[in-house]
């Protein structure tokens, strides 16, 4: 399990659950949760890569990031410091 503490959004942190390259579980804290859920439903088992390549650069409101960006950010961190890529 990793853990990424979030900035800039309504979430607190996002909780990932990977296996080599691919999401097997993502659990956001606070955050729009019906929405959040909706996410967590359409990446589980996707590659970090596609989730990446479809979260990166969405901005909420008036901010440059949002909770997926943020999603697409930890998993950046992780695939250069844990996959070594």
């Amino acid at each position: 399990m990793y853990r990424y503490y979030t900035t800039g959004v309504c979430s607190k942190s996002i909780l990932l659950d990977l296996e080599g390259d691919k999401l097997v579980d993502v659990v956001f804290e606070g955050g729009c949760a019906g929405n959040l859920i909706g996410i967590k439903n359409l990446i589980e088992g996707k590659s970090i890569d596609d989730i990446i390549e479809i979260f990166e650069k969405i901005p909420c409101k008036n901010r440059e990031t949002s909770c997926p960006d943020q999603l697409a950010n930890a998993l950046k961190i992780y695939k250069k410091y844990v996959l070594n890529e």
